[in-house]
C-alpha cells in the first residue's frame, strides 16, 4: 500500500478514536452541567418551600412566573426512618397543562416540624429530552468528523506528495541504473537534509558496486581471454597424438575422450567471454538489421547439419522484419534458439517459426515441460546431452536484458513455446 494511503488511513482511524471519546466525554460533562444547574434551583426552591411551611407562611402556588410544581405529603416516623431525607431522580412526569408525560429533575426531601411530624417534600423541575440532546450531539460530532478527517486527510495527502518528491526522483534514478553502465547523474531536488544523506550514501554504495562489478567483469573476460591459448595448445597436441597413429586402440579412445572434454572447454570459454561482454555494454553499435534473412540462414544451416533428426520446420515470415540492435548479438540470439529447437525436438519433430506483431515465436514438440523457473539460468541442462554447455538460453536472456527484449517460455498442448517479444 502507498505510504500516503496508509499514513492517511491510520490518521482517520485514530481521529475517528478521538472524536469518539471527546463526544461521550462531552455528552457527560454537557448532562452533568445541566443536572448541576437544575440541582441547584431545586435546592433553593426546596428551602423556601420548607422555610414557609415551618414557619407557616403562604407557599407559592402554580402560575407564579416558576417552572417548579411541588407536592407535600404527611408520612410516618417508619417512612422516615427508613427512606433518604434528600434525594435526586430523573423521572418522567405528567403536565396537566400540556398533557402528557415529560421529563423532570425530581428532588425529594423528608423534614419534620416542631410537633415531630414528618412530611415528604417532591420538588419537580422541567429538564431537557436527553434522547433529544444525543442526537444533537451526535450530528454536530459527525459534522465535525468529517470536517476535520477532509481536512487532515487533504494537507496530509499533499503534504507527503510533496515531501516525497525527492524519493520518487531516487526510485527513478535507481530504476534506470544497470550494473556495468555509466552511472547517471543523481538527481538532487531535496531541501531536506535526511535526503541528502541519503542520496550521498546510494551513491556512494552504487560506486563501490560499479567498481566491484567492473573487476569481476575484467578478471572473467581477462581468464577467459587467457585460456583460449593454452587450450588451443592442448587441442592441437591431442589432434598431433591422434594422427601419429603410433597408438593402440585403448590410448586412441581415450584421447578421444580428451579431444571431446577440450573442444566442450573451448565452446564453454568463448560463450562466457561473450557473455561478459554483452554485460559490460562491449557491443555498443547499433544499427537496423533485417532479421528476416538471417532467421532463414540459420534455419537452413541447421537443416543441413540436423538433418538426421527428420524435423519439419515451417516459416511464416513477412519480407521485412527490422529490429534496431547489433548485427552480431541478432545472430547470436536467433542461433541459439534456432538450434534448440532441433536439439530438443523428437524425431520426426515439427516446428513452427512465426511472427506476430512485434513478437517472435518458436515453437516446437516436446516430451516433457521444462523448468521455467530455471530455464534461462546459466549452466541448467534442458536435456540429458553431455555436449551442452547450459550457457545456449543463458545467452539468449543476457541479450534480451541488454536490449529491453522479453523472452518467455510456456508449454503447452505437449510443445514448447519460446516466445521473444521486441
Amino acid at each position: 500500500m502507498n505510504i500516503t494511503y496508509r499514513v492517511s488511513l491510520r490518521l482517520a482511524l485514530i481521529i475517528s478514536l478521538l472524536i469518539s471519546l471527546w463526544s461521550v466525554f462531552f455528552y457527560v460533562a454537557m448532562v452533568n452541567e445541566i443536572n448541576d444547574e437544575a440541582d441547584d434551583s431545586l435546592e433553593n426552591y426546596t428551602s423556601l418551600l420548607v422555610t414557609r411551611i415551618l414557619s407557616g407562611k403562604e407557599v407559592p402556588q402554580g402560575g407564579d412566573g416558576s417552572n417548579n410544581s411541588f407536592t407535600v405529603t404527611p408520612v410516618d416516623s417508619h417512612y422516615a426512618a427508613t427512606h433518604s431525607h434528600y434525594r435526586y431522580e430523573d423521572l418522567n412526569v405528567y403536565i396537566p397543562e400540556h398533557g402528557e408525560y415529560e421529563p423532570a429533575r425530581v428532588l425529594t426531601t423528608i423534614f419534620s416540624n416542631s410537633q415531630g411530624q414528618f412530611f415528604e417534600l417532591k420538588v419537580t423541575t422541567p429538564t431537557f429530552e436527553k434522547r433529544d440532546l444525543f442526537n444533537s450531539v451526535l450530528l454536530w460530532v459527525v459534522l465535525l468528523y468529517v470536517s476535520l478527517l477532509v481536512t487532515i486527510l487533504s494537507v496530509t495527502m499533499i503534504v507527503f506528495h510533496r515531501g516525497m518528491r525527492p524519493l520518487r526522483s531516487l526510485l527513478g534514478w535507481l530504476n534506470d541504473y544497470t550494473p556495468g553502465r555509466e552511472i547517471k547523474p543523481m538527481p538532487q531536488d531535496s531541501k531536506y537534509n535526511e535526503f541528502g544523506d541519503l542520496y550521498k550514501t546510494l551513491y556512494n554504495a552504487m560506486e563501490r558496486s560499479e567498481s566491484l562489478v567492473t573487476r569481476q567483469a575484467q578478471f572473467i573476460g581477462d581468464a577467459s581471454h587467457e585460456l583460449q591459448t593454452p587450450l588451443a595448445i592442448i587441442g592441437n597436441r591431442v589432434e598431433w597424438l591422434l594422427d601419429s597413429g603410433d597408438l593402440t586402440e585403448q590410448q586412441a579412445v581415450e584421447l578421444h575422450k580428451i579431444a571431446t572434454t577440450i573442444s566442450r572447454a573451448v565452446r564453454l570459454n568463448k560463450t562466457l567471454l561473450l557473455l561478459t561482454k554483452i554485460e559490460n555494454g562491449q557491443f555498443p553499435e547499433i544499427s537496423q538489421v533485417d532479421l528476416v534473412p538471417l532467421l532463414r540462414d540459420h534455419v537452413e544451416s541447421c537443416d543441413e547439419i540436423y538433418s538426421a533428426h527428420e524435423l519439419h520446420v515451417s516459416l511464416n515470415l513477412p519480407e521485412e522484419f527490422i529490429v534496431e540492435m547489433n548485427e552480431s548479438l541478432l545472430s547470436t540470439l536467433l542461433a541459439n534458439l534456432v538450434k534448440n529447437l532441433y536439439l530438443h525436438s523428437p524425431q520426426g519433430g515439427r516446428g513452427d517459426i512465426y511472427i506476430e506483431g512485434r513478437t517472435l515465436y518458436i515453437v516446437n514438440d516436446g516430451e516433457s515441460e521444462l523448468d521455467s523457473d530455471r530455464l534461462f539460468d546459466r549452466f541448467y541442462h534442458a536435456s540429458k546431452r553431455k555436449t551442452s554447455t547450459g550457457l545456449g538460453l543463458a545467452l539468449v536472456a543476457s541479450i534480451c536484458k541488454n536490449y529491453g527484449f522479453d523472452i518467455s517460455y510456456q508449454y503447452l498442448d505437449g510443445r514448447h513455446h519460446f516466445v521473444l517479444k521486441f
